[in-house]
């Protein structure tokens, strides 16, 4: 009997502890941002209902009403980007617009489903499309590539009134399958690759190559600064990409600023949303704990 009331101390310790952070993560009563709108959900069209519902619940869509939901089709890839009429939509993205100056924060909220595309990646292909601040979370319930959702992000904005420009849209689809082909290679990673897209741009920023030459110039020496061995045919492939680039009309300075704003931005925004990492791990820890001491109390 005494080990019992025990317990039950116990268990109403571990209730008390764990209201508050429940309390802390009731976020039923969203607020709506009369500036800037309601967020906007991109579902891709191949989706089933019963998906679509999935991918409510993994981007957090408690309520339908405090959102904008849009389909975006093969006719929208085939329209904005010039890609396969044909092709199956799963990717779908939350876009929350921001304030300018505000910059991207990137999050794969299904990581093990958006197997190619990285979120360094979608934020260099999204900044040289022109999107700009706002939060963009990508998720599938399924597994795909990932590059169907970059332009569901652009059809979020198209619906806002905001219109991308052509020419560097397919420009930036240009490079997403330019980074995920070189992912593959040996010796890389997606990490690496969105790590030299970002230098390469940045160094576009700082040197403002005004001559083909001068950005092969640039390629090359990021390439032998990261120690990075390409074939002939895959330098060129750089080398034509950035080439392109330089011929739209892009803020390399604004582009640059935002890069070396993305991995603290990540980091800070989804930060608020989960908490200290180190707090919860000592609260895992905690708990951990205090169950194994239960389980040996009893045993004696």
């Amino acid at each position: 009997m005494r080990k019992f009331l025990i317990l039950l101390l116990t268990l109403g310790c571990l209730f008390y502890i764990a209201s508050p952070v429940l309390a802390a993560n009731d976020d039923d009563n969203e607020v709506i941002d009369e500036k800037l709108g309601l967020p906007i959900v991109v579902y891709g069209e191949t989706l089933s209902d019963s998906q679509k519902e999935e991918v409510r619940k993994i981007l957090n869509v408690k309520n339908p009403d405090n959102v904008e939901e849009i389909i975006v089709t093969a006719d929208d890839l085939a329209r904005l980007i010039d890609g396969n009429p044909n092709s199956r939509m799963f990717s779908s993205a939350k876009i929350t617009l921001q304030d300018k100056g505000k910059g991207l924060v990137i999050k794969r909220v299904t990581p093990e489903n958006i197997t190619e595309v990285t979120e360094e990646m979608y934020a260099n292909a999204m900044l040289t499309a022109g999107v700009e601040n706002a939060i963009v979370e990508v998720a599938s319930p399924v597994k795909v590539t990932g590059h169907s959702a970059l332009v569901g992000i652009y059809k979020a904005y198209e619906s806002r009134g905001q219109t991308l420009d052509k020419g560097r849209m397919e420009v930036a689809n240009e490079e997403l399958d330019i980074a995920t082909e070189l992912a593959d290679k040996e010796g890389l990673n997606d990490e690496k690759v969105g790590e030299l897209l970002t230098e390469i741009k940045k160094q576009i920023a700082e040197q403002n190559p005004v001559t083909r030459e001068e950005v092969e110039q640039i390629v090359e020496e990021q390439l032998s600064k990261m120690e990075i061995q390409l074939s002939p045919e895959d330098r060129q492939l750089l080398i034509d990409l950035f080439e392109k680039m330089r011929s739209l009309d892009i803020d390399f300075g604004n582009v640059k600023q935002q890069l070396e704003d993305i991995s603290k931005d990540i980091k800070d925004k989804l930060q608020d949303v989960v908490g200290d990492e180190g707090f919860w791990d000592s609260v895992s820890n905690f708990f951990k704990n205090l169950f194994e001491s239960i389980a040996n109390f009893f045993k004696g």
